[in-house]
């Protein structure tokens, strides 16, 4: 099997899910068969059954059209995607790079079967299964991760933070900085590019090679602007020119979600998302983009609360993945997102929304159908439907960047995700989920989508929360999907069938989308860190009745685990 030499090597290598050293979820290319075992193995068993639950799936774009320049840019990018492996292995986890380098050299069944899924979770502990480690020996999956000293305590960081002012904190609570003691055993910040300095130079040279071999000016721009942020920490005009993009390549890398940091929500992970835009499919949901500040103007909430003027960026980029990596490519696969995290950029330049359609369409064939059989009464299966499941998708990207971002508390300027601390992540996931039903509901009412949708989205939307629930209330949307579901069921807007089948009652739903909406909205203006966690402790939890129906899904996959064959062809030519 494949032996990188290096740890570094290893996480960028063994992360690619391509031909020369096999995939996340199948057996190593041109391995030989195991051996049936003459007894039972629990661990295999175990194992065996846990990666069952992502189904191997091949995610491929149409590159050949594109000419030598381009494709040889996109092996580039796929080079500084790989570091981005490496760094987020590194992130989520001190002892990440040597538990890796263990079992590639571990060739019995039980250690390739651990290597199969460490490469899928990014780490030792089952994202599925409330990090359980599946890994003998190693410790619980640290909630700090590797963002501050191993030695602190939640405790000790919240009270040197609280003493500190100005630039020092901001430092500190930001995205691009690490927490570590300094000589005097004090704690201190360290810029990401002096942390991560080697790893990022060699992604910058990567970029840099991407933008020497593109001839299209606003990517050479990103791909240079974001070499030099990885050498200077500063990612505010690259943040900038990525919003400006205009190319047949898409590319997205660098620090951006919070989800790891799960003392804080302050830490931005690595990832990356290689992609090649669609343009019909982009030019067709442009039309959406010109209808964000209407729906912000018009949000079930005090109208004191809304923006009166949101950033004039708002580009919608439809793209189908190339290549993903780092928090971009572990456990569960995402779908679309919002981007940047960074709070000056949304609020002085709007933000961004790639929907991955490859993506999309492999989760509704390969998951969202077979659950619908299961988890929806017979007469509403035919309401679920790849356009409103798309289009949902689309609207939760673009509520992200509505509503409160920018708050003040009892006279301190601050931000949501500075007050909800580790509830943020899933309040946001559920505000951007329940307020993407209320856009939808929207742009009906006004004639601007068709009135059959009203018909589709809100059992597309009922039979996709056991999607997101599946993922484990421990990871923000699974939590945030929950929240949604227990409270409006709780409203009467869904309904628990005699048969344990779930359904949506018309004349309810719309009401109790709105009032979810309000209520989240109005605690993030608030920055209301005792209202989100009361709604996370009391909805954000698995009812009798939803596990009844989650343990008939136990045939179902839960997600993909995506075999890069696109990117494998590059590499091999490039």
């Amino acid at each position: 099997m494949c032996r990188p030499a290096a740890p570094f090597a290893l996480a960028a290598v063994l992360s690619l899910g391509l031909a020369a050293c096999g995939s996340p979820g199948a057996p190593p290319a041109g391995s030989a068969p195991v051996p049936a075992p003459e007894r039972v193995d629990p661990v295999m068993t175990a194992l065996t059954t846990q990666t069952a639950r992502f189904a191997p799936t091949d995610l491929s774009a149409d590159v050949a059209a594109l000419p030598d320049s381009e494709r040889r840019a996109l092996a580039h990018m796929i080079r500084a995607a790989q570091v981005m492996d490496a760094l987020f292995l590194r992130q989520v986890w001190a002892g990440n790079e040597t538990t890796l380098s263990t079992l590639v050299t571990d060739d019995t069944p039980a250690g390739q079967a651990r290597l199969r899924y460490f490469l899928i979770n990014k780490g030792p502990w089952s994202r599925l299964d409330h990090n359980e480690p599946f890994v003998p020996g190693v410790p619980a999956k640290p909630a700090a991760a590797n963002f501050y000293p191993a030695d602190a305590t939640k405790a000790d960081v919240e009270t040197w933070i609280a003493s500190l002012a100005g630039p020092a904190r901001q430092a500190a609570t930001g995205f691009f900085t690490t927490i570590r003691r300094g000589a005097n055993g004090q704690f201190m910040a360290v810029p990401y590019n002096v942390e991560y300095q080697a790893e990022l130079t060699l992604a910058a040279s990567h970029l840099r090679a991407a933008a020497a071999a593109t001839t299209q000016p606003t990517l050479k721009a990103f791909l240079e602007a974001r070499a030099a942020a990885f050498l200077s920490n500063d990612y505010y005009d690259s943040d900038v020119k990525w919003m400006e993009l205009d190319a047949t390549l898409e590319p997205t890398i660098g620090p951006y979600e919070v989800y790891e940091d799960e003392w804080f929500n302050y830490k931005a992970a690595f990832e990356a998302f290689i992609t090649v835009k669609d343009p019909v499919e982009s030019a067709k949901l442009q039309q959406f983009a010109a209808a964000l500040q209407e729906i912000e103007n018009n949000l079930p909430i005090d109208p004191a609360l809304r923006n009166p003027k949101i950033g004039a960026l708002a580009p919608i980029a439809v793209v189908n993945t190339v290549f993903s990596a780092g928090d971009g490519n572990r456990g569960v696969q995402t779908a679309a997102f919002n981007l940047p995290n960074d709070e000056r950029v949304v609020r002085e330049k709007g933000s961004k929304r790639v929907m991955l359609k490859n993506n999309q369409q492999a989760k509704f064939d390969t998951v969202l159908l077979p659950i619908a059989q299961v988890a929806l009464a017979p007469a509403d299966r035919p309401n679920v439907a790849f356009d409103a499941f798309f289009t949902h998708i689309l609207m939760h990207e673009l509520v992200h960047g509505l509503g409160p971002h920018s708050i003040t508390v009892s006279g301190r300027a601050t931000t949501v995700r500075q007050e909800l601390k580790e509830t943020s992540s899933a309040i946001e996931e559920a505000k951007a989920d329940i307020t993407g039903l209320f856009a939808l509901q929207f742009l009906i009412d006004k004639g601007q989508l068709p009135k059959e949708m009203e018909r589709t989205m809100y059992t597309t939307f009922l039979a996709s929360a056991f999607r997101s629930i599946r993922f484990g209330i421990s990871e923000a949307h699974g939590r945030g999907q929950a929240v949604q579901l227990n409270y409006l069921l709780d409203r009467g807007a869904f309904v628990v069938n005699a048969d344990g089948t779930f359904a949506v009652v018309p004349d309810k739903v719309r009401d109790a989308v709105s009032a979810l909406a309000r209520e989240i909205m109005t605690l993030q203006a608030a920055g209301d860190y005792a209202a989100a966690k009361r709604m996370l402790d009391t909805l954000g939890v698995i009812r009798p009745e939803t596990q009844a129906v989650l343990d008939k899904l136990k045939g179902v996959p839960v997600d993909i685990a995506p075999r890069f064959t696109s990117a494998a062809a590059l590499l091999s030519a490039y």
